[in-house]
């Protein structure tokens, strides 16, 4: 419990300084939000944790313009990329589980360009 606390924390700080006005998204906020994600991504777990779901919308929040959407769309590929385990469904799935509406496909083989 105390780890899922401090887990969901760490997101939201992530969160508050991704809507600072000016700032740029990084791919390890984009990491550190997604993180609690992998056990579910991977198959270990049946549905996303609340921190995992946290970690969704602070990646939506995160990405407000188009250039802020590429580079996490970019940031989510190479993470999905270092996974050989990532279930495809899973990912796909993720954020309609969480019950948000993410510009952003959480696959390996997105084109980032073409993000709008």
């Amino acid at each position: 419990m105390k780890g899922g606390v401090i887990a969901v924390i760490a997101i939201l700080a992530v969160f508050q300084l991704a809507v600072q006005h000016g700032h740029a998204v990084t791919c390890g906020e984009v990491d550190v939000s997604l993180m609690p994600c992998i056990n579910y991504l991977i198959g270990h777990d049946s549905s996303p944790s609340p921190a995992c779901c946290a970690g969704v919308k602070a990646v939506k929040g995160m990405a407000s313009t188009t250039a802020d959407k590429r580079t996490c769309c970019g940031c989510v590929k190479a993470a999905a990329n270092r996974y050989t385990d990532l279930k495809d469904e899973a990912a796909q799935s993720l954020p309609a589980k969480c019950a948000v509406q993410l510009d952003i496909p959480i696959s390996r083989t997105v084109d980032c360009t073409k993000i709008n």
